[in-house]
């Protein structure tokens, strides 16, 4: 499915005083961005395979508390800081990035890192960890430092010179503002987390300034649910939230899994996570954690590739590691070394007015951005040295709108086995390499566990390719739907520089792993019609001439006739599961692009998709109607998930339980979409009391 098949004329959103008219937003990066360029540093001219690919050390404990009921309790104290980090090859300038590390540490020898993506934080299974989350964006004297990029103060955000009556809204003006350089907001959600209390997920209007010595008068120090759920903690665990801080409870009750932390204030979530803030949660144990799989030759217990990085282990570690978590991220830079990311709206479609208020155009959102540059682990195209042996290698996907297809094809000899998706293990591994051509499909904020054997691989250096397109994906294989990205940048990811083992490679084979049984959830009893849609409005380009651009993305419910009513975010919830309940939610996809759908707090089962009807222009008829083309869930969705590709054109179905009672998102995660509209509020159980209107 193409992305140019797929067009929307979406004619009746709606209308705003002083805004113009709403237009359909027909998605693609215009042929005009060309005109604004990506950085002042050629990617080109960056050498690449210098650096070795960093391995992510342990976040160390603060301390371990000890509850009146016996059980203990992981204790952190995590703070986000801004420094330099040499993300460029050695002898290029460094980068200004932001990070998390740790404020306090429990032993004198544990590690002291700041870094961007930033340490691992290793939990166990239904060992509950809690972290103090403080936001110290400030300078050596305590004053607060602005934001690295431009903050668009035109779209709906957490706005704190609104004060407390005008934060987390969309604010009105009566000229085009420049942008915000005050204070900097924070708020850490941990996405994949399940069983965790609504206080402590990470709700984008519980944000919070720094404790900095020169707020200015009249601003919101923090966002409308930080009151309340700062009570709700108090209540439940007996835990002041301190000024510029906040402290969160995660139980742990997911499956053996890959998790990751990262920002989520409301309309900043894309700058404060290209920034830097950012970094892997592991889950460990459990009934569904790697001592339950089995080597069906034997029956006895499988031995997956190890080991990974520990809290005890040195840094920089002398020591061999065979499982390894790698983030991937697309980043654009400037000649002095400095990250580039847009401050004008003219980068995406070349639009120079009717900015807001003259206009709907937001003067500095732009509605995605596509890096020129590959960054893995902190780094622009690394290396890894690698044995002649299988390796466990722990993908996510951290890019701001770019889908991955990572691409194993030029390595030869290798086979390339995916174990677990988000939810952890998979009922069984699939052999990517048999069945996917060697490739692994990533949408943004998907995570893989995969075992890559390079026993057979000659020893040799060899690139890791990328296949999926520089624009926005909307399905397909490289060459006959879209062109693949850049051979030359964005088209390379690392390189594997394989040698001999040097040791006996005792894992077992992944063809024979016997992996954890899969509880199924529950039957649903509520079908919840969704919808994903995008609207967009009329300006100008730098010649005159008339250009349609996107406004914003948005969500919605579908009616009983088959029509969708959008929503925006400060709409009442209109996602409301009962405590406890299972519901198959659809998600009609009525855009041009394919969109990675996220839901806070509750796992949930792929059931299938199925293509919509489509009019003369290939957008979905209304009211929707379905093809009767029906397909399963791919081999590698099975089990359960937290994110899923939802695609142009069709309408997927996902089954989810909702065991915890409170106020969550759910959102596409591409960020530029969920930062402006393409997110919504939604509630297990009725209103709490005392909760913000």
């Amino acid at each position: 499915m193409t992305t140019q098949s797929k067009r929307r004329e979406f004619i009746k959103i709606m209308g705003a005083a002083g805004a113009g008219l709403f237009f359909p937003w027909r998605g693609g990066v215009l042929n005009v961005a060309a005109q604004v360029p990506v950085g002042t540093l050629d990617p080109t001219t960056i050498p690449k395979f210098q650096t070795p690919m960093l391995i992510p050390p342990v976040m160390p404990v603060a301390s371990i508390l000890a509850l009146a009921s016996g059980q203990k309790v992981d204790s952190y104290k995590i703070s986000m800081r801004q420094f330099s980090q040499q993300v460029l090859p050695a002898g290029m300038p460094k980068t200004t990035v932001w990070g998390y590390g740790p404020v306090e540490v429990g032993s004198a020898r544990a590690p002291r890192i700041y870094n961007a993506p930033s340490m691992t934080i290793e939990a166990q299974w239904n060992r509950p960890v809690r972290v103090k989350w403080v936001n110290e964006l400030l300078d050596a004297r305590g004053r607060y430092l602005p934001h690295l990029f431009a903050v668009d103060p035109t779209i709906h955000w957490a706005n704190p010179g609104g004060g407390v009556a005008g934060r987390d809204s969309r604010p009105a003006f009566q000229a085009t503002p420049g942008r915000y350089t005050g204070p900097v907001p924070l708020v850490t959600h941990l996405h994949g987390a399940v069983g965790v209390g609504d206080e402590s997920d990470g709700y984008s209007e519980a944000w919070y300034l720094p404790d900095a010595t020169n707020l200015p008068d009249g601003y919101a120090k923090s966002g409308t649910w930080y009151g309340f759920f700062a009570k709700k903690a108090l209540a439940k665990r007996g835990v002041v939230w301190e000024a510029g801080a906040a402290s969160y409870q995660y139980p742990n009750l997911n499956r053996a899994s890959t998790l990751w932390y990262h920002d989520h204030t409301l309309g900043l979530t894309r700058l404060n996570v290209y920034a830097g803030g950012a970094g892997f949660y592991i889950v460990r144990g459990g009934p569904a954690g790697d001592s339950a799989a089995v080597d069906r030759r034997t029956g006895k217990p499988a031995v997956f590739p190890g080991p990974a990085p520990a809290a005890s282990d040195a840094f920089p570690s002398t020591k061999p590691y065979y499982e390894i978590p790698i983030a991937i991220q697309d980043r654009a830079f400037n000649a002095d070394g400095s990250l580039f990311y847009p401050d004008t709206r003219e980068y995406f479609d070349g639009i120079v007015r009717n900015y807001i208020p003259q206009g709907a155009i937001p003067p500095m959102w732009n509605p995605e951005f596509f890096g020129n540059c590959i960054m893995v682990n902190g780094n622009t195209w690394p290396y890894q040295a690698v044995e002649r042996r299988r390796y466990r290698f722990r993908f996510l996907n951290g890019c701001q709108s770019r889908f991955l297809m990572l691409n194993f094809a030029s390595i030869p000899g290798v086979e390339v086995w995916q174990i677990g998706n988000e939810g952890g293990f998979l009922p069984a591994p699939v052999n990517l390499t048999a069945v996917n051509a060697n490739r692994l499909l990533l949408a943004l904020a998907e995570r893989a566990d995969v075992i890559v054997d390079f026993t057979n691989v000659p020893e040799g250096n060899y690139t890791l390719g990328n296949v999926a397109p520089d624009e926005p994906f909307g399905g397909g294989v490289p060459d006959a739907d879209f062109a693949p990205a850049d051979p030359a940048t964005t088209g390379q990811v690392l390189q594997f520089r394989v040698g001999p083992a040097v040791s006996a490679d005792t894992s077992t084979p992944p063809q024979y792993l016997g992996l954890p049984s899969i509880t199924p959830l529950p039957a649903h009893t509520v079908v919840r019609p969704v919808v994903i849609m995008e609207m967009s409005g009329a300006g100008w380009d730098a010649s005159g001439a008339p250009v349609e651009g996107p406004v914003a993305g948005m969500l919605g419910t579908v009616d009983s006739t088959g029509n969708p009513q959008p929503n925006m975010w400060a709409d009442p919830v209109t996602e409301n599961p009962a405590p406890g309940s299972t519901e198959l939610w659809e998600i009609y996809n009525t855009t041009a692009d394919a969109h990675p759908m996220h839901i806070h707090e509750a796992p949930f089962e792929v059931v299938n998709r199925e293509t919509l009807v489509l009019d003369r222009l290939g957008s979905p008829v209304e009211p929707f109607q379905f093809t009767g083309n029906v397909r399963a869930p791919e081999p590698w969705e099975a089990g359960l998930k937290d994110t899923v590709i939802s695609y142009p054109g069709e309408v997927i179905r996902i089954r989810a339980r909702f065991n915890q009672p409170g106020q969550y998102a759910w959102h596409c995660h591409i960020v530029e979409h969920e930062d402006n509209e393409m997110m919504r509020p939604y509630r297990v159980g009725p209103p709490q009391p005392g909760q913000p209107s």
